[in-house]
């Protein structure tokens, strides 16, 4: 075995995202005070060349494999070399499954990218962020007509962070600040009611 840097880092694999797989490693990192843990995520991993790059740049450090992989190649990979360079590696996501498997009797689909699918909703969703971001402050008062909701009111009130999280919800919102010495666009007067 190479000798390592000190440094701890948990490397965080995935087929899919991995922004679960993160949350998760992050929680577990926390939890230690002697040192920094840093973390690495490697998203769309879809060969076993990827995962062998990956244990290669983990033997560089006191390293731990986190892993969301559905597809059985890469899982074994993952075993295989975890066993040959002595690497601690932890299945987030097997055991879970293997679990529901047990008390429903049914078999996992066994496809990646299942929980943040590009559906329709997922492109309600960006659509409604952009709009909220080009609609933002009174950018481009002609949005105001066409958004589900307006927020208005003086500067520093959180109209903005409101209108994003609106976006995550679906819902277009776009924002005018009141200021004094500025009238309102008359836009903001056609709103229908």
């Amino acid at each position: 075995m190479n000798a390592r840097n000190s440094e701890t880092v948990i490397f965080v694999v995935s087929d899919s995202l991995g922004e679960t797989a993160e949350l998760v490693a992050r929680a577990a990192g926390s939890q230690f005070d002697g040192g920094r843990v840093d973390i690495r995520r490697v998203p769309y991993v879809s060969h076993v060349s990827d995962i062998e790059a990956i244990f290669q740049e983990a033997l560089k450090y006191n390293s731990v494999i986190t892993y969301t992989i559905v597809i059985r190649e890469l899982k074994e990979a993952i075993m295989r070399l975890s066993q040959e360079y002595e690497i601690p590696c932890v299945d987030l996501l097997g055991p879970t499954m293997e679990a529901v498997t047990m008390v429903t009797g049914m078999q996992p689909r066994m496809e990646t990218g299942l929980l943040r699918k590009m559906d329709d909703d997922y492109f309600r969703r960006v659509e409604a962020i952009e709009f909220a971001v080009k609609y933002d402050d009174g950018k481009d008062a002609r949005g105001l007509i066409q958004a589900d909701i307006v927020l208005i009111g003086v500067s520093r009130t959180s109209k903005t962070p409101v209108c994003m999280y609106l976006g995550h919800k679906k819902i277009k919102a776009a924002n005018m600040p009141l200021v004094p010495e500025v009238a309102p666009p008359r836009e903001l007067f056609e709103i229908p009611a």
